[in-house]
């Protein structure tokens, strides 16, 4: 399951969880976001238990992206002890994006 993310509960969401997050800043206009969505969907299903798997919707939440200086979209940050681990800009395969995962679980 991926939780949708507003500014208001990004904090307790994602910089409280004591699991690894990613984080998937998107927007409804943006082409590439909609086809990155899909593997989001899959990563959330498969390290289900272990990762959560967020979206924030840069549009309607602008401070959270300003503040983790999300400039283009898509931007995945993988949070683990609410600090960024890792941050993958742009569409990316599905295997970099999991490769990601297992090294933040590690």
């Amino acid at each position: 399951m991926v939780v949708e993310l507003s500014d208001s509960t990004f904090e307790q969401e994602v910089l409280q969880a004591s699991e690894p997050v990613l984080v998937d800043f998107w927007a409804p206009w943006c082409g590439p976001c909609r086809m990155i969505a899909p593997v989001v969907e899959e990563l959330a299903a498969e390290n289900a238990g272990s990762v959560k798997v967020a979206k924030l919707n840069t549009d309607a939440n602008p401070n959270i992206a300003a503040k983790y200086g999300v400039l283009s979209i898509p931007t995945l940050l993988l949070f683990k002890n609410g600090e960024v681990v890792a941050r993958l800009v742009g569409l990316q395969p599905k295997a970099r994006l999991q490769e990601a995962i297992d090294k933040a679980k590690g």
